[in-house]
């Protein structure tokens, strides 16, 4: 994957997330900020940073439950470690973060 398909790729993703925030009924604020980094705040003010890495060509999530990298195979992001979704991930970890359901589509 070439650095454009990679960038092209992370932005969805990013704006996948960003639009399943925007649709969910969580206590939480986030923003999207120029250069690919999402910042998730829950009430308690913990984060979740969600990032883009150009040259690993991968989407990086730091959460209160450790770091997680997750590559493009070719139909979705998965973790590198245990294959999970990018989305089913997320979902998880705001849940945990949250002390409450939160389901990203």
């Amino acid at each position: 994957m070439d650095d454009s398909e990679f960038n092209a790729l992370a932005e969805q993703a990013l704006a996948r997330i960003d639009a399943a925030l925007e649709a969910c009924d969580a206590d939480l604020d986030f923003e999207l900020a120029p250069g690919g980094v999402l910042e998730i705040e829950f009430a308690d003010r913990s984060k979740i940073i969600v990032n883009r890495h150009s040259i690993a060509k991968e989407i990086w999530v730091a959460a209160r439950a450790g770091g997680f990298h997750f590559r493009w195979d070719g139909a979705s992001w998965r973790d590198t470690r245990d294959n999970a979704e990018l989305m089913e991930k997320l979902s998880t970890l705001a849940s945990q973060q949250a002390g409450e359901a939160i389901v990203l589509r």
